[in-house]
């Protein structure tokens, strides 16, 4: 596909959007991929990357190993979701320790909004379609109630958090960062980004490189056989999670990490009064909804300008 200057800067702007998703526990960069038209070509392209174009990149046939694993476009986004991830990453980090209601529900909006157009995508609705909507929403959920670990940093942990959470990544309605949750890795990961620790970011983006190569394969033959199974499947996973990002909860057991500091380890999702009378807290309700509902509305304000890039 021939692209000019402008298309790559677009690209660049798309893969900030998704970097940015990929920073918060809850929200998918795939989602954002889907949503800005880019999802069929990034599997494509990191499919690519096999044996073949390997043996190109050794032969020294540079020229036709960039072309052959659509370099351009993925230098690109990489670029984008670079550029988003070092910068957004304090500043995230800063609000959802200071201001985890709001935060949080504005993720709410963006994934009610998220599923409602991965769904509207599903070609044929069958029985088969339903149960995998059903099966996706139930995976998510499980997945969500699971009690994170306590980090550890040991090097070989460390690559193997970068190859599973890159495969939630690029999945709309799994989050990578919420799977670094899970591991207890996530503020450890999102510091180390934040610190520069070059050492940490390396391993983990080596063991993000090969997951996402092998994981791409997979994903791109259920696309190719199973196409409306998988978008349903991958609906309801969106749909699952939004148990993981409702803004309202109530601590029921803490832990002490290993600096010293009391933090939760397991959360229950509660009504907003309920978390006023439990906390003692504003549960700022009327921002929490105006938030969300900014969520819901961008992500198809977001389809919209796709839409109209696309035709220019």
């Amino acid at each position: 596909m021939k692209r000019t200057l402008k298309d790559y800067l677009i690209l660049s702007l798309k893969g900030m959007g998704m970097g940015a998703a990929d920073v918060v526990p809850g929200v998918s960069g795939g989602t954002i991929a889907f949503i800005t038209g880019i999802y069929q070509e990034l599997i494509n392209s990191i499919k690519s990357i096999n044996l073949s174009s390997i043996k190109l990149l050794l032969s020294f046939k540079l020229n036709d190993f960039w072309k052959s694993v659509n370099g351009n476009f993925l230098l690109a986004l990489v670029i984008g979701i670079g550029i988003s991830v070092l910068s957004l990453a304090k500043g995230l980090k800063f609000l959802l320790d200071h201001h985890p209601i709001l935060i949080w529900s504005f993720f709410f909006g963006l994934i009610v909004a998220s599923a409602i157009y991965v769904a509207r995508d599903i070609r044929e609705w069958k029985i088969g379609t339903v149960i995998s909507l059903i099966a996706g929403v139930g995976i998510a959920y499980v997945i969500t109630v699971i009690t994170p670990a306590e980090a550890n940093t040991s090097y070989g942990f460390v690559f193997l958090s970068g190859s599973i959470a890159i495969c939630a990544m690029i999945l709309p309605g799994i989050s990578g960062s919420f799977i670094l949750v899970l591991l207890g890795m996530y503020k450890f990961i999102l510091g180390a980004i934040s610190d520069f620790n070059l050492p940490v970011i390396a391993v983990f983006l080596v063991g993000a490189a090969i997951g996402i190569v092998v994981f791409s394969n997979i994903l791109s033959w259920l696309l190719k056989k199973y196409y409306n199974l998988t978008i349903a499947l991958l609906s309801g996973f969106m749909i699952g999670s939004l148990n993981k990002v409702w803004p309202w909860k109530e601590v029921v057991e803490t832990f002490t990490d290993r600096h010293g500091e009391i933090k939760p380890l397991i959360e229950q999702n509660v009504l907003p009064w309920k978390y006023a009378e439990i906390t003692g807290n504003n549960p700022q309700l009327v921002y929490a909804i105006v938030l969300a509902v900014f969520g819901f509305v961008l992500i198809f304000l977001m389809e919209g300008l796709s839409k109209k890039l696309k035709k220019n």
